[in-house]
């Protein structure tokens, strides 16, 4: 059974600068209304943690459950 992920972006620290988009080899990430990044489609991550580790705001969190 593939391990799921969950991924957490703090709203308030999260500046819009979209590099967590960019980076995200699945396409996890997207804005929402206020330009922020949110998880659209959090079921497709593979906790690679590129968007947590290039984040500069250290607003993204990701973490495994089995």
């Amino acid at each position: 059974m593939p391990k799921k992920f969950t991924v957490e972006v703090n709203s308030q620290w999260c500046k819009g600068c979209g590099l967590c988009l960019a980076v995200c080899p699945k396409k996890v990430f997207d804005f929402d209304e206020n330009l922020k990044s949110t998880p659209k489609r959090m079921e497709d991550c593979i906790g690679c943690k590129q968007c947590d580790n290039i984040c500069p705001d250290l607003a993204i969190t990701v973490e495994g459950s089995a």
